[in-house]
């Protein structure tokens, strides 16, 4: 129990480096940290590992994580108070992965919803990885004895299952090893929805640009595509009851809401006496003066390729310093030759 208290309050997070990074992963995650990392320790992990369970995000692994790296700083998380890092140049995410996975029952595995949602009807074809990548992911927040991860909806499960597998490990062995992580779920547009169809996640890999804002966007760019999003005929909503068959309408004021920090019933207030246009043009306003902060310093960031090298290189060090110690711990408990 000593180690588990030594760790309270470490939170773990990570993104995966697949290019296009969107109002989604920044309202949705990254603007969130940005407020842990004041009270909490924190850890933030580019994922690559993860990038990899699918073909067409293979390409280009190098360049996408330097992005998220850029990304990060760039939404104002503090490189000197937290822990950045890539996930494949700490080998312990790998070995404590394979250890996970002998003690995680493939029943377990078959209920994750979201290798169903992305192998489809092609399930055969689908690499190993993309079906127990939920262990890697396990193995990710346990390596470092996490205590909190924040996550969105579409994640709960995952996290479920972390917290599964750490009390299948403390049980086989008797001992009270890894801390149970809990969920931190915060801020006002914990799921962002597609401009083009609200009840679709905003996504890198949706095929229309229209779908979604990019941190890299430029504002004349984020302009024409929040006044194209669809909404629907109907007038500007006056209950928060009817955003429930409106999806469409209801991802603009959630996005609204979380960049002013205002109520969706106070939006609606201010707005229901007004037509869409007026809506959108102050969200348009909103949305560009974040985005155009965050896309010009980290265009900045990418051309210090040295600088931001040197934060991920101590950022490495620092993860592996833990994850060393960890996994030798770990290894005498399992009685490993050597350990």
């Amino acid at each position: 129990m000593e180690e588990t208290k030594k760790e309270t309050n470490l939170i773990f997070s990570g993104v995966q480096p697949t290019g296009n990074l969107h109002l989604g992963n920044y309202l949705g995650a990254i603007k969130n940290w940005e407020k842990l990392q004041e009270t909490k320790k924190c850890i933030f992990c580019i994922v690559d590992l993860h990038a990899m369970t699918t073909p067409e995000n293979r390409n280009e692994i190098k360049k996408n994580t330097r992005e998220v790296a850029a990304a990060y700083i760039a939404s104002g998380i503090n490189p000197d108070k937290n822990i950045i890092f890539v996930q494949s140049n700490v080998k312990g995410h790998s070995e404590l992965s394979w250890i996970l996975s002998c003690h995680t029952p493939i029943g377990w595995l078959n209920r994750m919803t979201q290798f169903k949602d992305k192998a489809g009807k092609n399930k055969e074809k689908a690499p190993l990885g993309l079906y127990s990548y939920p262990v890697l992911m396990a193995a990710d927040i346990l390596l470092y004895k996490s205590t909190h991860v924040p996550v969105g909806e579409d994640q709960k499960q995952h996290l479920e299952l972390s917290r599964d597998i750490a009390q299948a490990f403390n049980r086989y062995y008797n001992q009270d090893f890894f801390p149970i992580p809990e969920p931190v779920i915060t801020g006002k547009a914990t799921r962002v929805m597609s401009l083009k169809d609200g009840l679709k996640k905003m996504s890198k890999s949706d095929p229309s640009d229209q779908s979604r804002i990019n941190l890299t966007d430029e504002p004349e760019i984020i302009r024409k595509k929040i006044q194209k999003a669809k909404t629907d005929s109907l007038p500007f909503p006056n209950k928060i009851e009817d955003l429930q068959s409106r999806p469409e309408v209801m991802n603009l004021i959630n996005i609204f809401s979380a960049l002013s920090d205002k109520d969706p019933e106070k939006i609606i207030a201010d707005y229901n006496d007004t037509n869409f246009s007026a809506f959108k043009k102050e969200l348009t306003d909103m949305v560009e003066t974040n985005i155009s902060k965050i896309s010009s310093e980290m265009k900045k960031l990418l051309n210090d390729m040295d600088y931001l090298n040197s934060i991920l290189r101590k950022g490495f060090e620092r993860a592996n310093e833990i994850s060393e110690k960890n996994i030798k711990e770990l290894k005498k408990i399992i009685g490993f030759f050597g350990a």
